[in-house]
């Protein structure tokens, strides 16, 4: 098998691991950097369990990448934002504090990528907003394909609009 050297930043901190050609970013992000967070449930991109954001370098936004479908190697020399990534020094970030204050999962298998959709969603709302009678919708565009085994959705759903009410700068 053919080894490549990859190298991107990962939540901050530069990182540059051989691996195989063909690994896919969740499996380089478990095996390369102990970094196992990022679920792979469907393995076909499906279920959104391994979601993960990717800011390329020309870009001011995050986009939107399923870590068990996507080779490592697609990612090289940009930004990878893990759930690891998201709270800072142990603090949790509003997200996380509003998935547990409204009970929004049982096994947890599916949280951390709907973690990342939703800080995917905060993140498109800032770059632009938009009027309260449209946030059902960009919620269901952004979170919508997340498949919750244990049908927290409800739960999900009700943390959601609790963040995006307390983020300022998300509605017009």
């Amino acid at each position: 098998m053919k080894q490549v050297t990859i190298s991107l930043t990962v939540n901050g901190k530069p990182v540059s691991r051989l691996a195989p050609a063909d690994i896919s970013l969740a499996d380089f992000l478990h095996e390369k950097l102990n970094l196992t967070g990022t679920k792979v449930s469907c393995g076909m991109g499906i279920c959104k369990a391994c979601t993960i954001a990717v800011r390329q370098q020309d870009q001011n936004r995050l986009l939107r990448m399923q870590a068990c479908i996507t080779p490592a190697a697609a990612v090289e020399g940009q930004q990878v934002l893990t759930v690891e990534g998201l709270s800072v020094r142990g603090t949790l970030t509003t997200a996380q504090k509003a998935l547990l204050e409204n009970f929004s999962f049982q096994c947890g298998y599916c949280t951390p990528g709907f973690l990342m959709g939703i800080t995917l969603l905060i993140d498109a709302l800032l770059d632009k907003p938009v009027p309260r009678h449209m946030l059902d919708q960009a919620i269901d565009e952004h979170l919508g394909q997340h498949i919750c085994r244990c049908t927290g959705y409800a739960n999900y759903r009700k943390a959601v609009l609790k963040i995006l009410d307390e983020t300022p700068g998300i509605l017009t």
